[in-house]
């Protein structure tokens, strides 16, 4: 089992800077992946950035050369540091850990509130 905790959303103004946090826990070194999506009112839940752990990360086009995703393996906490932010990424950000092999399994966390205003 994995546990994922988001943390770091909150309110900001067009044009600004939010660094979101996930902290896993658990089986940590089972993790293959890590991924934050974001899901906005009365939208489907889309991808964001994915890091292959040991590979690349990939962005989205809609935030590509705005958000970066990064890691810190002592804290087992990867962070979605996102820069220029528009009011169209106001979303509820959402971290998750992919786990292959035998029985393939997603984990999530509880989710997080990103609001920009214009």
């Amino acid at each position: 089992q994995v546990q994922l905790v988001e943390s770091g959303g909150g309110l900001v103004q067009a044009g600004g800077s939010l660094r979101l946090s996930c902290a896993a826990s658990g089986r940590t070194f089972s993790i293959n992946s890590m991924a934050w999506y974001r899901q906005a009112p009365g939208k489907q839940r889309e991808l964001v950035s994915n890091l292959i752990i040991g590979g690349s990360t990939n962005y989205a086009d809609s935030v590509k050369g705005r958000f970066t995703t990064s890691r810190d393996n002592t804290k087992n906490t990867v962070y979605l540091q996102m820069n220029s932010l528009k009011p169209e990424d106001t979303a509820v950000y959402y971290c998750s850990a992919r786990v292959e092999g035998f029985r393939p399994t997603t984990y999530w966390g509880p989710g997080t509130q990103v609001t920009v205003s214009s």
